[in-house]
């Protein structure tokens, strides 16, 4: 079994490494020995998630859990607690190139399994380039992988050269939230009850994401730029209308994006995974995007991983998995 003979392929499915635990000093992580699990990422804490002894942290455990899912192909990412994207960019440097060195590591015995994106420093766009390339380069990763918030807009024109590093090397770039607060501005007190932080806040930031990529023309300057968001887009399929009437009517709006048809095309470029919980959710995105451009996710081992064997869901979706990942370049 390798990419090109699996039948289904799951692109989000986050790695918990031992070997991270203190890689970024005071900031952690730390994974606790206490009878109840305790997850610390600076001052803040994840409490009761099982991370030692689960498929998040074990291989093995991890590939039977892929057969008894029917997957037969995953792409690992970071976690999103340890994006660090907000402390010092020294630190995070220092913390990226330990994890996807440990990330490879993982993978590279199950190389017919298993496939993986990098973290990146994103907060210092020369060090994240750098690091892209390496991973991609010297380990054999897929591409990038960030949250959506680092301190600075996704259409910020800093963020042009990494873009356009990306393009050169002609690899996807995958963006998935992170809870706020972490290593960074503590966000919507609202957010900190209920993990509304995840359950809302995730759907904001993602959405959020769609709309600065295109209404901040990044991907009208990069044309052949692939950049896959998480959860859908968050809401972009219940808000699709707005944003196209917003495209067409708000001051902002540049000429090229009010013509007919430019804001939904714009839409077509953008890579969408389906892990939205509910069919007629799926059907609303599917009925605003381009289908070619979605794939299969499963956030895998997690709270809300779909449930039994989902073989049959992830099906259609496996050749524009291969499409998206570069399949073409992978032994």
């Amino acid at each position: 079994m390798n990419v090109h003979e699996a039948e289904t392929i799951d692109v989000h499915a986050h790695a918990v490494l031992e070997a991270t635990m203190g890689a970024a000093g005071e900031f952690g992580p730390e994974l606790g020995r206490e009878a109840s699990p305790r997850f610390r990422v600076g001052t803040w804490e994840l409490h009761g998630v099982k991370y030692r002894g689960s498929p998040f942290m074990e291989v093995d455990l991890r590939l039977k859990a892929m057969e008894a899912a029917g997957l037969d192909f995953q792409v690992l990412s970071p976690n999103p607690l340890t994006y660090f994207h907000f402390i010092p960019p020294d630190a995070a440097r220092a913390y990226c190139r330990m994890h996807n060195d440990a990330l490879a590591a993982l993978i590279a015995p199950h190389r017919d399994r298993l496939a993986a994106f990098a973290s990146i420093p994103i907060q210092d766009v020369g060090f994240a380039i750098e690091e892209t390339q390496r991973a991609v380069q010297e380990l054999g990763m897929l591409g990038p992988y960030i949250g959506t918030d680092f301190g600075r807009a996704l259409d910020d024109p800093a963020m042009d050269a990494f873009y356009a590093a990306l393009v050169a090397m002609d690899v996807p770039l995958f963006i998935h939230p992170a809870p706020a607060g972490i290593d960074g501005p503590p966000g919507d007190s609202n957010l900190r009850k209920f993990d509304l932080d995840i359950i809302v806040g995730f759907t904001a930031q993602e959405t959020i994401a769609v709309c600065r990529l295109i209404f901040g023309g990044v991907l009208e300057r990069h044309p052949k730029l692939d950049i896959c968001i998480s959860h859908g887009g968050g809401a972009t399929g219940y808000v699709f209308g707005r944003m196209a009437k917003a495209a067409k009517k708000r001051p902002w709006a540049s000429a090229e994006m009010r013509a007919d048809g430019a804001f939904e095309a714009l839409v077509n470029r953008l890579w969408f995974d389906i892990h939205v919980h509910a069919d007629d959710s799926l059907e609303l995105l599917k009925s605003h995007v381009n289908y070619d451009h979605l794939v299969f996710g499963t956030n895998f081992a997690g709270w809300d991983q779909q449930p039994g064997n989902i073989r049959d869901e992830a099906k259609p979706y496996t050749d524009n998995a291969r499409k998206l990942l570069r399949a073409h370049r992978m032994k």
